[in-house]
C-alpha cells in the first residue's frame, strides 16, 4: 500500500471527525471542544485528500474518502449515539462499501 493510499484513508477518517465534533457541538458545555475537533478534522482531511490527489485519480479518491466518512459516520451514529439501527440501513452502508469497491478493482 502506498503512501497515498494511506493518505485517502486517513482523510476518511478524519471526514468522520469533523462529523463527530460537530455532533459533540451540540452537547451540553461542548460546544467549543466539538467546533475545534470538527474545525481542525476539516483542515485536515482536506489537506490529506490533496496530498492522495497525487497518485489517485480523483474520482476514486473522492469516493472512498466520502465512502469512508459516510460509512464510519454511520456505525459511530448507530453504537455511540444512539441512530437508528434497522437492517435497511446497513443494507445501504452495504451498497456504498461494494460501490467503492468496484471503484477501486477497476481503477
Amino acid at each position: 500500500m502506498s503512501i497515498y493510499w494511506i493518505s485517502l484513508f486517513l482523510a476518511g477518517l478524519c471526514e468522520m471527525g469533523w462529523a463527530v465534533g460537530l455532533k459533540i457541538a451540540d452537547l451540553p458545555n461542548l460546544k467549543f471542544t466539538g467546533i475545534v475537533i470538527a474545525v481542525l478534522s476539516m483542515s485536515l482531511s482536506g489537506f490529506l485528500l490533496w496530498y492522495s490527489l497525487k497518485e489517485i485519480p480523483i474520482g476514486t479518491a473522492y469516493a472512498i474518502w466520502t465512502s469512508i466518512g459516510a460509512v464510519g459516520t454511520f456505525v459511530i451514529g448507530v453504537l455511540i449515539f444512539g441512530d437508528p439501527n434497522i437492517p435497511l440501513r446497513w443494507l445501504g452502508i452495504a451498497c456504498i462499501l461494494l460501490g467503492v469497491v468496484l471503484l477501486k478493482i477497476s481503477s
